[in-house]
């Protein structure tokens, strides 16, 4: 087998570099290899985000490498030792050999990768069962609820994986550590492909959907429409049935299902390198047994001839004795024929039966590999569920919650109008009574009363008509009484405040500023017409001399010494004092302080009348305003509203 099992060809389509072991093993049994990438794995264009997510790997709890190709090219890029707490996800066999070349193996670190199921079926690596050993390893997915989750893999890829680890709660975040671009095959390479297609026995080994796109796209590029038909019927091996999906919609119809690992593949290459060789091995076999008949018929026919002649006993017999003989040889050589073909029918027969049950052995792991993956698929489904109808019976909760609050709202919003009306009442009759005995404006308490009574006039009860009669009279006692007007004696204050630094006080020296009286013309003209000229000049000087000299001494009477002993400088300040007096009388008025404006405004008084001249018009008139203030009275009785808020008070209590 092994000799005629060479014409037999492997085409493997792995990236350059990841086929060595494998074409080692089909080296092994008897099949050539041909390295036919149709992937070619490239650096990022960007490798900033990969570098600060390893620069941060504290802040992950697990790490999920998505290919061997993403461990290698992330990993040489790291350059570091892997931390031994944070655990690693991978989808297969294949990354955790990668995982080992890097140092990164149990029970140093925690792997976390699929596992071949115990009954011994088809294994399958894939998102799918990676996402279920994750649950596994974690106790459920909703462990990392909360925490960060490290995904490295090629630029694009399925986001299945992510959207798991998303609806689970967890952080996912996602780095491209090598960019897959489509290769250009070497010349020789195409002329090998081309002579395969030509009708020599061989099979493609595709390990991606992406690898199947690419070989789709590079034959309509590269061969003519008799190859690329020669191609969609060429034999397929992949290891996962979502390959052998984008196989199918491409057009591709012999396609064998092995399951992951490098030894299903070579078993399944082997298989069909003994199916490529076993119809041209059929016809020599059948062609032997073929001619071994037919030998021993001949051998037979000379010994028969060149036995000697003999004198039968019985010559008559002779002739018959020949044609039995003849007859013998040709029932052989019939049976011969016929168990020849027989074989010959039994060996098609028994190849049929073979290739009947490989097909339907491929049919049914196919079926049971899709079989799994729906279930597979539906139980993560049914987990989606379940965390969904968790979270609608926690938003139900909480709407249930909400109801009740509102309902309890409305409650308290239907209770009756006119309680509510009574309390809005009671309130502005507080704010109202509360005003009034602080400032005692009857004005704004009589505002307050007539929007209350306002208010109570839109209801028609008894209570409402009963708190109205009670505050009519309290607006009744508010309007007669009497009110002082603050306002008027707080200006006649500041006034005399304004006032206070124009005031002489007793000790300076009045300078009237008065223009020089002229001398009239008619008294004058007599004088200068009888009398000579320097006797004129002579009584002028005289006279204004005289009253120069009587303005220079002043006699006034000062019934207190202190005043003629203050300085300028001692004056400022008890101006100042009495101002202070007057500000402070200012602000007792308007707080309706009666005594102490009294008192402020006897001592301010008593400063006017011992240190300011009492014959200046000014110090006068600042008096009078003085007085005025003082004459008016404050203590004024502020009637109350105890009647209305009795009545308030009263109909409250009862409900």
């Amino acid at each position: 087998m092994a000799g005629g099992a060479r014409a037999f060809t492997a085409v493997l389509t792995r990236p350059d570099g990841q086929s060595a072991g494998l074409s080692a093993q089909l080296a092994e049994a008897g099949c050539d290899v041909l390295e036919f990438p149709l992937i070619d794995i490239a650096p990022v264009d960007d490798p900033a985000p990969l570098d600060a997510a390893f620069a941060t790997l504290d802040r992950y709890a697990l790490v999920i490498f998505v290919s061997p190709n993403a461990i290698d090219r992330a990993l040489a890029q790291y350059g570091a030792i892997w931390p031994n707490a944070l655990p690693v996800g991978v989808v297969g066999p294949g990354s955790v050999a990668a995982l080992e070349r890097h140092g990164i193996a149990a029970p140093a670190h925690r792997v976390i990768a699929p596992q071949a199921p115990a009954d011994g079926g088809v294994p399958h690596y894939d998102s799918e069962n990676l996402f279920a050993s994750i649950e596994a390893a974690f106790g459920g997915a909703q462990a990392l609820a909360a925490k960060r989750v490290l995904i490295v893999r090629g630029d694009g890829g399925r986001e299945w994986l992510a959207e798991r680890l998303r609806e689970a709660g967890a952080d996912v975040t996602l780095v491209a550590a090598y960019r897959r671009v489509v290769p250009e095959p070497r010349v020789g390479a195409w002329e090998r492909v081309h002579a395969l297609l030509a009708g020599a026995p061989h099979a493609w080994l595709v390990t991606s959907s992406e690898g199947v796109r690419n070989l789709h796209e590079l034959a309509r590029t590269h061969l003519n429409d008799a190859e690329i038909e020669a191609l969609k019927h060429a034999p397929l091996v992949t290891p996962h049935p979502r390959i052998e999906q984008t196989a199918r919609a491409l057009g591709f119809d012999r396609i064998t299902l092995t399951g992951a690992g490098d030894e299903r593949i070579v078993r399944a290459f082997r298989t069909m390198a003994d199916e490529a060789v076993q119809p041209a091995t059929a016809a020599p076999v059948t062609k032997r047994m073929t001619d071994t008949n037919d030998s021993k018929s001949v051998a037979s026919q000379p010994a028969a001839a060149s036995a000697p002649p003999s004198s039968p006993p019985y010559p008559a017999q002779s002739p018959a004795r020949r044609g039995s003989s003849a007859a013998l040889w040709f029932v052989v050589v019939v049976l011969g024929c016929a168990a020849g073909v027989g074989a010959y029918a039994l060996n098609r027969k028994v190849d049929r039966l073979d290739a009947t049950f490989v097909a339907r052995q491929k049919a049914l792991d196919a079926q049971t590999a899709e079989t799994r993956m729906k279930t597979e698929q539906a139980l993560a489904g049914t987990h989606q569920v379940d965390t969904q109808l968790a979270q609608l019976d926690g938003k139900l909760a909480d709407a249930q919650s909400a109801q009740q609050a509102l309902q309890q709202q409305y409650q308290d919003l239907s209770r009756n109008r006119d309680a509510w009306m009574l309390e809005e009442v009671d309130q502005m009759l507080s704010g109202a009574s509360q005003q009034l005995q602080l400032t005692g404006n009857t004005q704004l308490a009589l505002i307050a009363l007539q929007n209350a009574d306002a208010r109570l006039a839109t209801s028609q009860s008894a209570q409402a008509v009963t708190v109205r009669k009670a505050l009519a009279q309290d607006i009744e006692k508010l309007k007669a009484a009497p009110s002082a007007d603050l306002t008027g004696l707080a200006i006649k204050l500041d006034d005399a405040i304004a006032k206070i630094d124009a005031l002489p006080l007793s000790g300076e020296a009045i300078v009237p500023h008065a223009a020089p009286k002229a001398a009239p013309a008619d008294a004058a003209s007599p004088v200068a017409a009888d009398t000579p000229r320097w006797k004129v000049w002579w009584h002028d000087f005289s006279a204004g001399l005289g009253e120069q000299l009587k303005g220079l001494v002043q006699v006034r009477r000062i019934d207190n010494a202190d005043a003629m002993l203050a300085s300028p400088d001692q004056g400022y300040f008890v101006r100042e004092n009495v101002k202070l007096r007057l500000l402070t009388a200012r602000l007792s008025l308007l707080a309706r302080n009666d005594g102490a404006m009294k008192a402020d405004l006897h001592a301010a008084q008593a400063s006017l009348g011992k240190y300011f001249d009492q014959a200046s018009k000014d110090t006068q008139t600042v008096q009078d305003l003085l007085r005025q203030v003082d004459g008016a009275s404050l203590t004024v009785a502020v009637p109350n509203l105890n009647t209305s808020l009795n009545a308030v008070q009263q109909f409250k209590s009862r409900g």
